[in-house]
């Protein structure tokens, strides 16, 4: 009797572990197919929604588009992101619907029957809460035929058909806080479009920040420099020789980050004002700093104000120095450490006029 019911309590456990096998096979198979199957493109009235989980994947899964939640926010956004094979970190590129976020899982991403690539929520789909600024011209020819397509580079292309391969809309002509190898920050003198990093307001929302980072001077003549803004005032100045993969002409001026096969890079704007360039690390699963702007506090623009120099040599001191023959300006702001006033011509008797004059070299400064 003991014998019995120990062969059926083997044979019992037998089942069961077949069947578990039977169950993991079943989820690795249903998982493959999910990724055999996941697409990377959009056509005219398919939709992604959010309370599905819609996801457009890219060709080779580099890069993912869907409805995601910032941070410890539960506003929801449709975004681009670095896919989990390429960055375990969650590294979203580019956002869509910034400043309008959607409270709950209400969002479509689609392409309407107007031709328009739209984001709309609540219902409500006469209304979008965002949409892509396709040209008229475009919309009107065709619209039953219009796609877009997310990219191994992270863009994502909107075509008129499936003929030409002409895009008429891409998303790296909008950037958000980050720059990825094939986005530009710069101008297209063209047609007038210019390509600027903005930085979120804090980690939990990625609205349109306080800083954003630009190229300054459009002129043929004088060599373009690259600025980071705090609102209309300039916060910092890159350096004045030509950047690397750098387009100037007549139609475009621009920088650029390039490819790498071996390494994934990246250029972030943060919601504090720092600019910081980022390379992936797969040893230690995230991203290093290869350099930042602005470090110290003579990185700021115009930190000193005029007639003076910044300079961190000066030990605890105030790091606010009047150039020769100047003086601040504000006594109160240089005692305090404050020394944007900047400084004024020292006065000076009649008879001391022409005493000494000349020239003083002043060395490592930049002119503002």
């Amino acid at each position: 009797m003991k014998k019995d019911i120990w062969s059926f309590f083997i044979f019992t456990h037998s089942q069961i572990a077949n069947a578990l096998k039977m169950l993991l096979k079943s989820l690795l198979l249903f998982l493959l197919f999910q990724v055999c199957t996941s697409r990377d493109t959009l056509r005219s009235n398919e939709e992604l929604k959010d309370d599905d989980g819609g996801l457009l994947v890219s060709k080779e899964s580099s890069f993912e588009l869907g409805f995601f939640s910032p941070g410890n926010s539960s506003n929801r956004y449709v975004g681009i992101w670095y896919s989990q094979c390429k960055v375990s970190e969650k590294t979203v590129v580019w956002i869509a619907n910034r400043d309008n976020p959607i409270n709950d899982t209400s969002g479509v991403f689609t392409i309407n029957r107007y031709g328009d690539l739209v984001l709309y929520a609540y219902n409500m789909e006469t209304s979008p809460i965002w949409s892509a600024d396709v040209p008229h011209s475009v919309k009107n020819t065709g619209t039953l035929s219009a796609y877009v397509q997310l990219l191994d580079t992270g863009n994502l292309v909107m075509f008129q058909n499936d003929r030409d391969g002409i895009f008429v809309w891409q998303s790296f002509d909008y950037p958000t806080d980050t720059l990825i190898p094939g986005m530009k920050v710069g101008m297209n003198r063209k047609t007038g479009l210019e390509w600027v990093l903005t930085s979120w307001k804090s980690l939990d929302d990625p609205g349109t920040g306080d800083y954003t980072f630009r190229l300054h001077n459009w002129s043929h003549v004088v060599t373009p420099q690259y600025f980071i803004y705090k609102g209309l005032s300039k916060y910092w100045r890159g350096d004045t020789e030509p950047w690397p993969n750098s387009i100037r002409n007549a139609e475009e001026m621009s920088f650029f980050l390039t490819y790498n096969t071996n390494k994934l890079t990246i250029m972030k704007l943060m919601f504090s004002g720092l600019h910081q360039h980022l390379v992936w690390s797969d040893a230690d699963h995230q991203w290093k700093e290869l350099w930042s702007s602005p470090k110290y506090r003579c990185d700021w623009y115009g930190h000193c104000g005029a007639n003076s120099k910044c300079s961190l040599d000066s030990g605890n001191l105030f790091e606010c120095e009047c150039l020769p023959g100047y003086e601040p300006k504000s006594i109160n702001g240089w005692n305090g450490r404050d020394g944007s006033d900047g400084c004024v011509s020292k006065r000076v008797k009649v008879s001391e006029c022409r005493n000494g004059e000349g020239f003083v070299k002043v060395e490592r400064v930049k002119v503002m």
